[in-house]
């Protein structure tokens, strides 16, 4: 079976991040789930950039890490395509919060399996991001001459995550 839709993690629940360190016994997860995100920061920083495009959340929201790098990749593809060599972009979301599901059996006989409600914490199946209104998404810093670029750049990356995020542009050292 493929993940869940995203819906299902949408909605902000209390944070999980224990994990099994040094006393394994206490904790109910004991291996956590890699965050999907391959590169955090991409580019090349040039001295003569002027301008610092951001991504910033407007909703509370959790963003699952594969949305985080889907986002990411379109902001890559887009600005490589467009404007090659001329960016930097930095993911600041990390996805902290370990996601659980409580998998449930379907079909004839399913009921001699499964224990219900019993023991019902879950396993991991995945990481996200909690996210809160003001919350820096993505930073891309390249030249102002390649606003609209980035713009839509950033447009593109906002329709792959849940929630509603605006672009604030700012003159660096200003």
């Amino acid at each position: 079976m493929g993940l869940r839709p995203a819906r299902c993690y949408r909605e902000i629940e209390r944070p999980y991040t224990r994990v099994a360190v040094k006393v394994p016994e206490k904790n109910y997860i004991g291996a956590n789930p890699v965050p999907k995100i391959r590169k955090f920061v991409q580019g090349e920083m040039k001295e003569d950039f002027d301008t610092v495009y951001t991504l910033i959340a407007q909703d509370a929201v959790q963003v699952r890490d594969n949305a985080i790098e889907a986002a990411r990749l379109s902001i890559i593809k887009y600005l490589e395509k467009k404007i090659p060599k001329n960016f930097f972009i930095r993911v600041r979301a990390y996805p902290h919060h370990v996601l659980r599901e409580n998998k449930q059996i379907t079909g004839a006989g399913a009921d001699r399996l499964q224990k219900g409600m019993r023991m019902a914490f879950g396993k991991p199946i995945g990481r996200a991001a909690q996210v809160y209104p003001g919350k820096i998404m993505f930073e891309v810093v390249s030249y102002k001459r390649y606003e609209n670029v980035v713009r839509e750049a950033m447009r593109r990356a906002a329709m792959k995550m849940p929630g509603h995020y605006k672009v604030r542009v700012s003159p660096i050292g200003g």
